[in-house]
């Protein structure tokens, strides 16, 4: 299972502003990867105060040299105490740990010190699971316990959202729960994509819902 061969790089301005998606990491057909920024990267770099990857300082180049062991830096190291619990809650097969684009992707890349993520473009295949987190929780303010883990979650496309087309809402029952994150909602839009499964992993909460990680899956 390949699960995907594309990670966007996303960035915000705070966390309770929306994603945008800034730049493009692919595996190459000879093992190789690609790095380069999006036009939406030099948009932001006028209007939003966007400054470029340290490392990837060029809006306009091609990055090829060890993009990807740059952009690993980031990542949990896998001889920490805790790191099998780790990636196990994020799904992470375990035959895999040392693929370190596989975990980029699988893992979203996230530290405290910056607002960027690294989101995978999964594809529909029989025994897909991965994790991500609810979007749109700020301005919802769910109640305390109204989510938990093991509940499932219905989903809805909304082809007519103004922030983002392929938009994908989450609803336990009526109650509506946000939204799977931009590039990880691609998948629900491919054939058989009713086959998907959106189960609460964990929340976050203190006095209203902070957080919420699903696990995508197929049936």
């Amino acid at each position: 299972m390949t699960e995907f061969d594309k990670i966007y790089l996303a960035w915000r301005t705070g966390t309770s502003e929306r994603r945008h998606i800034v730049g493009l990491l692919q595996r190459l057909p000879d093992g190789g990867y690609v790095f380069q920024y999006l036009p939406e990267a030099r948009k932001l770099s006028e209007e939003k105060g966007f400054i470029p990857y340290t490392e990837f300082p060029d809006l306009d180049k091609q990055y090829k040299d060890n993009v990807v062991d740059i952009f690993a830096q980031r990542l949990t190291r896998t001889d920490r105490t805790d790191s099998a619990q780790f990636f196990s809650f994020w799904e992470v097969d375990p035959q895999r740990i040392q693929d370190k684009f596989y975990l980029l992707g699988k893992t979203q890349g996230l530290v405290s010190t910056d607002n960027f993520e690294f989101l995978a473009e999964y594809h529909f295949e029989k025994g897909i699971h991965f994790l991500t987190d609810v979007a749109g929780l700020t301005h919802l303010q769910l109640s305390k316990d109204s989510v938990l883990p093991g509940d499932n979650l219905s989903f809805r496309l909304e082809g007519t959202n103004e922030y983002d087309p392929l938009a994908v809402a989450l609803f336990k029952g009526d109650l509506a729960v946000g939204y799977i994150k931009k590039v990880h909602n691609k998948i629900f839009h491919e054939p058989d994509s009713s086959l998907l499964q959106v189960k609460v992993k964990a929340v976050e909460q203190n006095g209203t819902i902070r957080k919420i990680f699903v696990t995508v899956s197929s049936k």
